[in-house]
């Protein structure tokens, strides 16, 4: 098992940091599975894996170098950490105690994962070590009281850890001195051929209901509804096809989320969370990669705008925000 750490250049900056180096880590556990950091959005760039012939590729989209990455127009969130809070937020607006809060419209007139400058453009401080038979990446960031419209200085840490089972391991923790919203996750774009589109791949969800959203993906009013028996329904293995999918899963059972398989190369993925909602995109409007990889975000199941942010979202002072979701690698 080894460490291995390098500079891959430096930020532009942008007005709440200057221009400021990024490291990459590579986590090798000598053992089937290779995972490549960056402290630039705390971003998963590459998982190394054998197929069932052994042959080992990268089965998460990255990008060429960090130029694109600091592109909006050329990534759409490519394996960042999303924060304070991922996926829409209607109109920008959330309530907390009754008072009303206006975040960043960095979306039409919605919030999207965190607002125009959030996690994923900042530059991480970052640390690593080896823990017996596992290595792990810490990752801390502190975003300031106001900041993209959130109450409250915000302490966040992600923690990748990596073993000898071929287990690739998120933690997330949190804490805030003014109530606020807070619900992280990552936005890796899986593909488990390492090449192509994910068409062919199988997958699976644990989940009998789904958030109904509206034509801009802002969650509606009401219960999620059941998928069963209709194209959403994922509870036994199907076959991806040209199949859209934007949507956010309710889990059923923690024990395991979701699974994706690649029937050609023999690859698996068993995704297990602490979360109850799963979001599923099949990068449809991923403009240079369009299917070319599988988001699988585990995290808060999002609130419809217009009332208090749920407890799952909702962060006080003297709490610590806690998330755990582990992907494990398979062949077949």
């Amino acid at each position: 098992m080894n460490i291995r750490k390098e500079t891959v250049g430096r930020t532009r900056g942008h007005r709440s940091q200057c221009p400021t180096r990024v490291d990459s880590y590579t986590l090798d556990t000598g053992a089937g599975l290779t995972v490549v950091i960056w402290t630039y959005g705390a971003s998963t760039v590459e998982v190394l894996t054998p197929d069932r012939e052994g042959r080992v590729d990268n089965t998460v989209l990255r990008l060429p170098g960090l130029d694109a990455y600091e592109d909006r127009r050329r990534n759409p969130y490519v394996g960042a950490t999303l924060g304070r809070y991922c996926r829409i937020v209607g109109d920008g607006r959330i309530l907390l105690d009754g008072v009303e809060h206006q975040l960043d419209r960095n979306d039409g007139k919605h919030h999207a994962h965190g607002g125009a400058i959030g996690f994923d453009r900042h530059v991480w401080e970052a640390d690593a070590e080896q823990v017996g038979d596992e290595l792990a990446l810490y990752l801390s960031l502190v975003t300031p009281d106001g900041d993209q419209g959130y109450p409250g200085t915000l302490s966040a840490e992600v923690v990748y850890r990596v073993d000898r089972d071929r287990r690739l391991t998120f933690e997330y923790r949190a804490t805030s001195t003014a109530s606020t919203a807070c619900a992280l996750t990552n936005h890796a774009y899986w593909n488990l051929a390492g090449t192509g589109t994910v068409d062919r791949q199988h997958l699976a969800v644990n989940a009998h209901r789904a958030v109904v959203f509206d034509g801009e993906l802002v969650p509606l009013q009401g219960p999620p509804e059941s998928v069963v028996g209709t194209p959403l329904d994922y509870r036994t293995p199907r076959h991806l096809g040209d199949a859209r999918l934007d949507n956010c899963f309710v889990l059923d059972d923690p024990s395991w989320a979701a699974e994706l398989y690649d029937p050609v190369g023999g690859r698996a993925m068993r995704v297990t969370t602490d979360q109850r909602g799963l979001g599923v995109y099949s990068a449809d409007g991923f403009t240079g990669h369009p299917r070319g990889g599988l988001c699988l975000e585990a995290g808060a199941v999002p609130d419809p705008p217009g009332q208090e942010v749920s407890a799952s979202a909702r962060l006080d002072p003297g709490q610590v925000y806690r998330h755990r979701t582990t992907h494990q690698f398979l062949t077949r």
